[in-house]
């Protein structure tokens, strides 16, 4: 059954953009800033953080990336602005890490300076295996630079995440452990499932033990029971971690966290290429997929 899904994910993108976006939009707040701050505002209310993604990656010329620089400052003004209980996440290769590091560092820092000015935070995301190396050294020259304000992502399949982790905390990182989603060569990252559970625990318990902020980032039953136990047996203050999960995605799971006692944020993202991550969130979810077929023909 899943195999049929995964097909009906792919029939999916033959329809027009505009059928499909109303079931996209399941997973993101919506095209404008403007929207972004509504779905915010509404976690907040339902006393849930919230971290705004502008979506867009992998830009190829510098005026891309300084408009991607323009767009996460506006994110800044406008959480200052409303008085949000959220912060600003990025991706490097939408900032230039691509064209040139240096570029890229110089765009991350000048947002970096706007966010403490605004006493906010900047979580630098992690993408696929080829940008890893330079994404780390990226956070290690801005912590250098004296930035408190910034975090990074692990992600628990890589098989380096580890030797990565155990390099990082000294630093007290405040880091976002996730599974981890692109599509990774068996030399790169685990496949097994067991094995990326195993890994991710080893991870949290890492840096738990080292006293790092840690975003425990997952919509996986099995691993929040286990985080709860690790919380739970080191007697950690609420305020000493928080659980995070995406927009749109195992909404009764968030809702027990949170009536559980725990923070949680939820990532937003917004933008005019909202297509492309939601379809990524259809391939990741392919359960969905008939129920958005049966609903696209019933409507036709």
């Amino acid at each position: 059954m899943n195999l049929v899904n995964r097909l009906m994910v792919s029939v999916l993108q033959l329809f027009p953009k505009g059928l499909v976006k109303p079931f996209a939009m399941r997973y993101v707040a919506g095209e404008s800033l403007d929207d972004a701050v509504r779905v915010v505002r509404s976690f907040n209310l339902k006393n849930m953080m919230a971290t705004v993604d502008v979506l867009g990656e992998n830009v190829t010329t510098k005026e891309e990336a300084f408009a991607a620089v323009k767009a996460g400052d506006e994110v800044l003004h406008e959480i200052d602005e409303n008085r949000l209980d959220a912060n600003l996440s990025i991706k490097p290769t939408q900032f230039g890490i691509r064209i040139d590091e240096a570029f890229c560092h110089s765009n991350v820092k000048w947002l970096l300076e706007i966010a403490r000015g605004y006493h906010s935070f900047v979580r630098i995301d992690m993408e696929d295996s080829s940008t890893t190396s330079a994404t780390l050294k990226l956070y290690e020259r801005l912590r250098s630079d004296g930035f408190e304000n910034v975090g990074i992502v692990i992600q628990a399949y890589m098989r380096r995440s580890e030797e990565d982790v155990k390099r990082l905390v000294d630093k007290k990182v405040n880091v976002r452990l996730c599974k981890g989603i692109y599509i990774e060569p068996d030399e790169v990252a685990f496949r097994d499932r067991e094995e990326v559970r195993r890994n991710y625990l080893r991870l949290l318990k890492m840096l738990f033990d080292a006293r790092c902020y840690v975003a425990i980032a997952t919509h996986d039953d099995f691993l929040v029971e286990a985080a709860y136990r690790y919380i739970q047996k080191m007697n950690l203050q609420k305020f000493a971690y928080e659980f995070q999960m995406l927009y749109g995605v195992r909404m009764k799971l968030r809702d027990r966290i949170v009536a559980d006692g725990h923070r949680m944020r939820i990532y937003v993202p917004f933008g005019q290429q909202w297509y492309a991550y939601s379809m990524r969130r259809f391939k990741e979810n392919p359960q969905i997929a008939p129920h958005v077929l049966r609903a696209l023909f019933s409507s036709s």
